[in-house]
C-alpha cells in the first residue's frame, strides 16, 4: 500500500511554492495516499488478455453528412454591412499597414 510521509508532502509544497502549515501535511498526506492507493489498484487491473481502449463503448461519428447547400450572393452578403470596398467588407485598419 503506497504510503506519502509528512516530509514528503511539505517537499512537494517547497517545489510547488506553497505556504502549507502543519494540520495541512496530515491532511494532504492522507488526500494523497488515497490517491496513489487508487492509482495502485488500477494498475493491478490491467491483464494482457485485455486489448487496450480508448473509450468504455464504442464512438460513432454524429455529424451530419456535408451537403452543399446553396449560399448567399455577394450583393445579399453585403446588402446589410456598416461599409463595402470593391465587393469585400470594410474593416478598421489595426495595425497601421499600407494596404
Amino acid at each position: 500500500m503506497p504510503t506519502i510521509s509528512r516530509d514528503e508532502v511539505a517537499h512537494l509544497a517547497r517545489l510547488a511554492r506553497l505556504a502549507v502549515t502543519d494540520d495541512e501535511l496530515d491532511v494532504f498526506a492522507g488526500q494523497l495516499g488515497v490517491i496513489l492507493e487508487s492509482v495502485a489498484s488500477v494498475s493491478e487491473v490491467a491483464a494482457d488478455d485485455i486489448p487496450p481502449t480508448s473509450h468504455a463503448v464504442p464512438l460513432t461519428n454524429v455529424f451530419r453528412d456535408d451537403v452543399e447547400r446553396p449560399g448567399l450572393t455577394r450583393e445579399q452578403a453585403l446588402a446589410g454591412v456598416p461599409a463595402a470596398v470593391d465587393g469585400r467588407f470594410r474593416v478598421p485598419r489595426i495595425l497601421d499597414e499600407q494596404a
